[in-house]
């Protein structure tokens, strides 16, 4: 029998009303259920009752510029499936289809990348199904403000970090409904990537997350790109004030690119405009940020690591500009620096920290064995290690010199280990790891 002749509808009776979810796959999806609502720069509002939800036919998303890049690098973005909102705060959760009523299951929390910019929770390149069946946990995947909604602010009027709070206000709706779908409120593990990792490393010193969540998984985040950013935010902040009353939002997205040349001053952290804020609710200064992580070192568990070539996604991808003419052992050179300094350093940094404070860290390199890799281990090849679908993934340039079942029997061991961490907050020694990993308990 086909896929899709084991389709099929499940409804969840909860107290936070009744919910659809899509039966297909070995897998339960109860897709894009609205957590909280928001007014434009207005702070998240709890959703405490829905009545009945059903799923939407297009997924909703914070309004957004499409990336050519990652059209071309990951999967071509089909504008048709989605629906731009301006409150996008929508889970959604995918659960085996098979499971006693009486189990409490691992709890993963998905919080996607795109630099604070573009994407959303629900991704068929974040599809969480395999994992899900082969580890019998439950993986919730958030969507939250982006962007000028939500990553850019400096006064009451345009508060900072509203997309940290949509996160926070995802896990306050977490932590008090997921034990109604199975969960274990009581083991909940933020997984992110990217500028999703950032945000997970910010939440962990935030007002208001406390017994939120047990665990952290962070992947390729940019901590290099989180210091000296407030000259680059506040003048960003000031030029798009002309922006902010604007009644489209999609306007308000195309307008704010005509001042991005206009930072190159600021150096490399200029391809990230939109970041977290210290300073302002719910973060400390910049220069207490490293002493409330080693407080806060014993309250969660923490896997931290990058890829080997994280911006060979960047450099070595570029069709156009200084990077299409030098030579690869330059661009080879400029990829080992740049993500030495962006995403290894900051990260040892961060880990030896958390250590220093008596926090359960371990660290994690992933790199390609492959001969004929030209990308090697970039950005986001991590992705489809743990979210297979060979299907989303089978047009992304970023693979194209990379065997599906590399890719398969590396994610598989990869996956394992994860869910472990997840599970117990520990790896064993005695678990297999995959070959493209490096790993140790800081």
């Amino acid at each position: 029998m086909t896929t899709q002749q084991h389709k099929g509808v499940h409804i969840f009776h909860t107290s936070f009303g009744k919910i659809s979810a899509v039966k297909e796959s070995g897998v339960i999806k109860a897709k894009s259920i609205r957590y909280a609502r928001s007014e434009r720069f207005k702070k998240p509002e709890p959703v405490e009752y829905i009545g009945i939800h059903e799923i939407p036919e297009k997924t909703p998303v914070c309004p957004q510029n499409v990336s050519p890049l990652l059209d071309r690098l990951i999967q071509k973005t089909d504008v048709e499936k989605f629906q731009p909102d301006q409150s996008p705060q929508f889970l959604s959760i995918t659960r085996p289809e098979h499971f006693n009523d009486n189990e409490k299951l691992p709890v993963i929390v998905w919080i996607h990348g795109g630099s604070y910019e573009i994407g959303c929770g629900d991704l068929p390149t974040s599809d969480p199904s395999v994992w899900v069946k082969e580890h019998n946990i439950i993986v919730v995947s958030v969507s939250y403000r982006l962007g000028l909604f939500g990553f850019l602010g400096g006064d009451e009027e345009r508060p900072a970090n509203l997309g940290l709070y949509d996160m926070i206000a995802a896990l306050h709706w977490i932590k008090k409904y997921i034990h109604e779908f199975g969960g274990d409120r009581g083991n909940i593990t933020l997984f992110g990537q990217s500028s999703g990792g950032d945000a997970i490393a910010h939440l962990m010193i935030s007002e208001g997350v406390e017994d939120l969540f047990q665990r952290a998984i962070i992947h390729s985040a940019p901590l290099g790109f989180r210091i000296r950013r407030q000259d680059m935010s506040l003048e960003f902040f000031r030029k798009t004030d002309v922006l902010k009353d604007e009644s489209d939002p999609l306007k308000m997205v195309e307008g704010y690119v005509n001042f991005l040349p206009s930072f190159r001053k600021y150096g490399l952290k200029t391809s990230m405009p939109f970041c977290t804020q210290y300073g302002f609710p719910p973060l400390c200064r910049e220069e207490e940020s490293l002493e409330k992580w080693k407080e806060n070192a014993g309250k969660v568990d923490v896997l931290i690591g990058s890829n080997h070539d994280e911006t060979a996604f960047y450099v070595k991808t570029a069709q156009q500009g200084i990077y299409t003419y030098l030579p690869h052992k330059i661009l080879n050179t400029i990829v080992r620096k740049t993500t030495e300094s962006i995403y290894e350093k900051p990260a040892k940094i961060f880990a030896e920290n958390y250590a220093a404070g008596g926090g359960n860290i371990y660290q994690f390199s992933i790199r390609s064995t492959l001969k004929n890799n030209y990308i090697g281990a970039s950005h986001c090849v991590d992705l489809p290690l743990i979210f297979e679908n060979k299907e989303a993934w089978k047009s992304a340039e970023l693979l194209k010199d990379v065997p599906w079942e590399y890719i398969q029997e590396n994610g598989k061991k990869l996956r394992a280990l994860w869910a472990e961490f997840a599970r117990t907050g520990a790896i064993s020694e005695y678990s297999e790891r995959p070959e493209i990993l490096k790993l140790r308990k800081v």
